[in-house]
């Protein structure tokens, strides 16, 4: 037990009670962790020891174990020597190191702390929890109130609760930090809890020994040089040779002062633009994430299923690109955040996710897709344990192509190959084919093949029937889906280039969905058809997904349908379907499944999970049954053109807590911003928006005139 916790309690807990362990995804409270304008540099493995690169964080923020809290660092820039105060969701890579951290931040406020109670598990000397409070907790008891000690409890409720999670990280559950009492540095400066810190403090320690400054490698940085040079005023040339280059980010010469101008210029347009920093333990920098305010809130709407793109870093661009990309209600690929990775490793690709789900409040999508990276797959698992992953499609055909020799010029293969993946609806047709593929082909032995195989319910259409896609993985033959950089950047793209095109890039994005906000607000597609789905679909969607609803509504009519099975309300066709116009020699099934009192419809085809919006052939069950709408269940509100989407991040509940000014003006802000997105729509809205400010600052200026 620590210095100064030899009154803390032991407390063993049955091992059907232990601490639950919730699973790999970041823990962070359903409201929310909102990080405005931040640099935040996560699991940077040491840093230097001197304070100056200290980010300095409001410490006025308080938090419970409900409520993550707000985090404000200005511009990434140091602002003195102050300890950040805990946030629920921080992790240490051990109990010494949350220990010292909050050691650290007491002795810089003013006051000791100690343990108040710590757990283990039973019949094992292992901790697996710990309560850190302030030294003012509780009272004396009775036998200690006759002493003549002087009274020192005051009943103080500030503390941290600590418990650990996977990979024996240590993670802050809970935090309080208000005290009932004031702080005295000169007492707590000779308390028990500060002796060791103080012995540390009066020697100057590499990073890689010093306790006290690995703790805080979770949100301390030096005032970064981004290519990990130390500090942006060094040489940059001055690295040393004992430094490992391959657990750096590989940039060139000024890349460093490039990447700093960028994110410093981003903040100051856009102040809930966010930037996290991850450093080795040399102090050089090794990964990089940020985003942007919108791209942030946008994950709220289009959240459900998003692609990381790794194009640049698996091909070995000049530049190590990660992009996570969403699609919109038009079907337009957005941006969700991006990174810079030192390598395309476990250790890398767990420290982006992490990332990137620390700033999406913790809420992991339900799919998610990728290349074909055994790395990037074990680091999902890690972080995203509840998410459908699953592989591009088109990547895995183009890779499966090139590393079959010769066979990729047979046109005999080709087909076969290509009507076993894109055209067998049964998990038997596709594996019968695979196997019939492999034997006439003589592939057994390919072991590339073999493995690809086995991982086949990543990739394999008819394996994914029951994931959601919104239309990102194609799953038509000759479709590919290409980079959401693929237009801008180039193998040999330098770093100036790239964020010389990225403002553009976004820009150009946010701009093209506006147009269409407007297109499908304003204007109506025609209607092909007299079907009462077309009409339907035509006031709700968006142009863009309605033009590809109106393809299946169109096709409608070439089917012939018939009963096959019966189990109560639940119905199951058979639709025939002519493969080609004219061709009435070769027929594909598709069975349909109508459960009459739910309302509830499935095809085989699984367009619906695939695309987002049914196939023909149930709109063909549905008309045969005389069903007028299609059911709001299958009208998503993800394609509606009349769905207001405010683009500003959720800062969490409207529960705030009146005594805390960082609340205030998180919750304040939030609302003024909902009426600026309101006020943008026309003039007639904007001219509102702005009276209402105006007699709201008029009415606010009278309540501060009262107390003057």
């Amino acid at each position: 037990m620590e210095e100064g916790s030899q009154n803390s309690e032991q407390l063993f807990e049955d091992d059907g009670n232990e601490l639950e362990m919730e699973g790999n995804d970041i823990d962070i409270d359903s409201n929310g962790l909102d990080i405005e304008g931040n640099c935040l540099d996560i699991e940077s493995n040491g840093l230097q020891d001197d304070c100056d690169g200290m980010l300095e964080i409001d410490d006025n923020h308080e938090s419970n174990g409900d409520d993550a809290t707000a985090v404000s660092i200005e511009n990434g820039i140091s602002q003195g020597k102050n300890y950040p105060p805990p946030v629920v969701g921080m992790e240490f890579e051990s109990y010494d190191d949350a220990y010292n951290y909050y050691n650290c931040y007491a002795k810089e406020l003013g006051f000791a702390i100690r343990v108040k109670s710590s757990w283990t598990k039973r019949n094992s000397k292992e901790k697996r929890g710990a309560v850190l409070c302030c030294n003012c907790e509780g009272f004396k008891t009775i036998k200690e109130a006759n002493s003549r000690r002087k009274e020192t409890r005051t009943g103080c409720l500030a503390m941290i609760r600590l418990r650990l999670v996977e990979s024996n990280r240590w993670r802050v559950d809970e935090v309080k930090l208000e005290h009932n009492h004031l702080f005295d540095h000169e007492r707590a400066q000779n308390c028990k809890s500060h002796k060791k810190t103080d012995a540390v403090a009066k020697r100057k320690v590499e990073p890689t020994v010093d306790v006290e400054v690995r703790t805080i490698k979770l949100y301390r940085t030096s005032t970064a040089d981004p290519v990990g040079y130390g500090n942006l005023n060094s040489l940059e040339g001055e690295i040393s040779e004992t430094v490992d280059r391959s657990k750096r980010l590989k940039l060139n010469k000024g890349d460093s002062q490039i990447i700093y101008d960028f994110f410093s210029r981003i903040q100051l347009t856009s102040p809930n633009f966010v930037y996290l920093i991850d450093l080795n333990d040399e102090g050089c920098l090794r990964n990089v994430f940020w985003i942007d305010s919108r791209s942030r809130a946008a994950y709220g709407y289009f959240g459900d299923v998003v692609a990381v793109d790794t194009t640049c870093l698996s091909n070995k661009y000049e530049i190590p690109l990660v992009a996570f990309v969403g699609v919109n209600h038009h079907g337009q690929s957005i941006l969700l955040g991006c990174g810079l990775l030192a390598d395309d490793t476990f250790e890398s690709y767990v420290w982006l996710f992490r990332a990137w789900l620390t700033c999406m409040s913790g809420r992991s999508p339900q799919t998610i897709i990728t290349d074909h990276c055994r790395a990037m797959q074990s680091a999902i698992s890690e972080v995203f344990p509840r998410a459908h992953h699953r592989l591009h499609l088109s990547h895995v055909m183009q890779s499966l192509f090139e590393n079959l020799g010769e066979l990729q010029e047979s046109g005999v293969f080709q087909m076969i190959l290509n009507r076993t993946v894109y055209e067998t609806v049964k998990v038997d047709e596709f594996e019968m084919g695979w196997d019939d593929m492999i034997r006439r082909f003589g592939l057994a032995d390919h072991a590339w093949l073999c493995t690809l195989y086995e991982e086949r319910e990543r990739w394999a259409p008819v394996y994914q029937k029951d994931t959601f896609f919104a239309g990102m993985c194609t799953f038509e033959n000759g479709e590919f889906r290409s980079s959401f950089f693929d237009s801008f950047v180039h193998k040999q793209t330098s770093l100036k280039e790239f964020f010389g095109k990225y403002e553009l890039l976004v820009q150009e994005e946010r701009k093209t969905e506006a147009i269409n906000d407007l297109e499908s607000r304003d204007s109506s597609l025609l209607l092909k058809t007299r079907c009462f789905y077309e009409l339907q679909l035509s006031k709700l969607y968006t142009n863009e997904i309605f033009r590809r609803f109106q393809d299946e509504v169109v096709m409608m009519p070439c089917f012939s349908i018939t009963q096959v099975h019966a189990n109560g309300p639940v119905i199951t066709y058979m639709i025939k379907e002519h493969e080609a116009e004219g061709d009435r020699s070769n027929i594909k099934n598709f069975e349909v499944m109508h459960d009459k009192a739910g309302t509830e419809i499935r095809c085989i085809c699984s367009c619906f999970n695939f695309n987002g919006y049914l196939c023909r052939h149930c709109l063909c069950v549905l008309h045969y049954n005389g069903v007028e709408e299609i059911p709001f269940q299958y009208i998503l509100s993800r394609w509606r053109k009349d769905f207001k989407r405010l683009y500003i991040p959720e800062l969490g509940s409207n529960n705030i807590d009146i005594s805390n000014p960082v609340q205030w003006f998180d919750h304040l802000h939030r609302r003024a911003m909902q009426v600026v997105e309101e006020g943008m729509i026309s003039q007639d809205h904007y001219t509102v928006a702005w009276q209402a400010f105006k007699e709201s600052l008029n009415k606010v200026r009278l309540v501060a005139d009262k107390h003057v």
